[in-house]
């Protein structure tokens, strides 16, 4: 006879978690497949032949990705070198470069777009000073400008990961390499770099995705350089109405691009794939001479470019504004405008979206987690699948594939908290997932099977043992999906009403509308918001790396 396995209350959690992505993720991407391929209720494939039918619209595709291999390259360049002068070098104040390195990546990437035009566009502050001593032509807008504000936001991401994965380097395998001769920049190359291939990889995907799927930076300093976020955002909300039909369509093509970009990735890593075990860590040594003093220039004059943007805009929140021209002199009238403009309201939504959405991660990444780990089965990886689909997806897919699900009768969401609070929930629960699964699989499973020895439930064994075993590991990628949360604005923009307006939202409605006082007002309070993140992801990780 076979044996049948019991449903418990397991089995439970993964028919409600699969529930919950299928009607929340799946459900909405079908109707967006639908959508795009059936106009009037027939079958028809007008949408792709038109938008593979002119270059402007196919071209946005190249667009993005040029821009998206263009920043990797450029982050990949910045990052590498910073990152192995962090590991293998004693420089002088450590502990700041790694917070000033967390606070430029964990501000919204737009935020430095608009800043960039404060600085460097056609009136900015080093435009105007270029143009009185007889430089002109150098400009932040278009493809040029894209690539250098997205590189100088997303490198950090590249410092974090490779930081982790060179400290992983076990120092006896460098010491054999120098003893047959390979030694510096060779060694470098052929030893160091190829241990930390995987890593590589992992990086540069990240970085590549962030930069395909970012819809601030272009949509601000595009001017004509169309990329795929910005044109599905342009024929969602375009001039001449909505046109679900076509959005759709792109919105497909989009889809299946970044599929089958992080399948190539994802091919390659397992390629280059192995374990490390640091038995003997990379003791970092002095930076003496002139290469040390390159180094130090280098490293503090990377970040202090990367941060630049950010301390600019406070100091113009705090200038005179008439409407968008600057007038000498500091006060707070851009912070009275901002009350006008709704700012508390902002603050409140921004707060009750993010609490409420980060609420809905952390229980569902903690269940799915076990469920991965403990129970693993064809039906739980199912749901893990599934709940990563959104970390490849640009922002504007999800947010236009909600409001066609739910803008019709029996389930009317659009327009409300609600919508914005469960695209948020889905769109960022791989940082979560990923980090307490990470934490999971770290936990011996005899720890579990001796509370049950000792009379404890199941249940009670996984709250009161399991959970505040893993609690850093849920924490830390919390504090990553709260940021990611609150500097949000790809899917908040498509969703987002004056009712629902959050602080990435106003700040990009304030450039918009040309008043730059008030958006430097929303976007200092994002930053003071993405800072409280910063210092509790510090105190509570006390570590220099982060597993996505």
């Amino acid at each position: 006879m076979h044996k049948t396995k019991k449903m418990d209350g397991w089995s439970g959690v993964s028919i409600l978690l699969m529930a919950i992505f299928l009607i929340f993720l799946v459900w909405p991407l079908g109707n967006l497949l639908k959508e795009s391929v059936y106009l009037d209720g027939k079958f028809s494939l007008d949408a792709f032949q038109e938008f593979f039918g002119k270059s402007y619209y196919y071209g946005s595709i190249f667009n993005s990705l040029k821009v998206g291999i263009a920043v990797m390259a450029v982050s990949l360049l910045l990052g590498i070198p910073f990152a192995y002068f962090y590991s293998f070098y004693q420089l002088k104040g450590r502990k700041i470069l790694f917070v000033m390195c967390l606070l430029g990546t964990m501000s919204a990437p737009f935020l430095g777009a608009y800043a960039w035009i404060l600085l460097m566009g056609n009136s900015g502050l080093v435009t105007t000073m270029l143009k009185s001593i007889g430089i002109r032509g150098i400009t932040i807008y278009g493809f040029g400008g894209i690539v250098f504000v997205q590189a100088l936001k997303l490198f950090p991401l590249v410092v974090i990961y490779m930081n982790g994965a060179f400290r992983d380097i076990d120092n006896s395998l460098l010491e054999a390499a120098e003893s047959m001769g390979c030694k510096g920049v060779k060694r470098f190359f052929r030893v160091i770099m190829s241990l930390t291939m995987p890593t590589i990889l992992a990086a540069a995907l990240l970085v590549f995705m962030r930069s395909f799927a970012d819809f601030g930076t272009p949509v601000l300093i595009g001017r004509g350089y169309s990329t795929f976020p910005v044109l599905i955002y342009n024929q969602y909300l375009g001039e001449n109405g909505a046109d679900y039909h076509f959005a759709a369509a792109i919105s497909v093509i989009a889809v299946v691009v970044t599929a089958i970009i992080f399948l190539i990735q994802k091919f390659a890593t397992n390629k280059f794939k192995f374990t490390i075990n640091s038995l003997h860590p990379i003791e970092p040594k002095k930076a003496k001479g002139i290469g040390g003093i390159l180094m130090h220039i280098y490293c503090y004059g990377v970040v202090a470019l990367a941060l630049l943007p950010q301390l600019y805009i406070i100091n113009m929140s705090f200038r005179n504004y008439n409407n968008s021209i600057l007038q000498p002199g500091y006060s707070f009238v851009n912070y009275e405008k901002a009350v006008e403009k709704n700012l508390f309201r902002a603050i409140g939504n921004t707060l009750i979206v993010s609490i409420v959405a980060l609420a809905i991660i952390i229980v569902i990444a903690v269940l799915l987690s076990y469920l991965v780990v403990r129970r693993s089965n064809a039906f739980n990886n199912a749901i893990d699948v599934i709940s990563m689909m959104p970390y490849i997806m640009p922002g504007g897919v999800i947010g236009i594939s909600l409001i066609i699900t739910f803008s019709k009768r029996p389930f009317v969401l659009t327009g409300s908290l609600l919508i914005m609070i469960i695209a948020l929930s889905i769109r960022r629960m791989p940082f979560t997932s990923r980090s307490a699964t990470a934490a999971m699989m770290k936990i011996p499973t005899s720890i579990e099977e001796a509370a049950i020895s000792l009379g404890a439930s199941k249940a009670k064994s996984f709250i009161k043992i399991t959970v505040p075993m893993m609690s850093s590991g849920i924490i830390s990628g919390a504090i990553l999906s709260w940021v990611s949360i609150i500097t949000e604005m790809s899917s908040g923009v498509i969703l987002y009403n004056n009712r629902t307006i959050t602080l990435t939202i106003g700040t990009y409605s304030a450039i918009t509308g040309g008043i730059y006082g008030v958006a430097a007002v929303f976007a200092t309070i994002t930053t003071i918001f993405t800072v409280i993140c910063l210092v509790l992801y510090l105190k509570v990780t006390k570590s220099e790396d982060i597993q996505v």
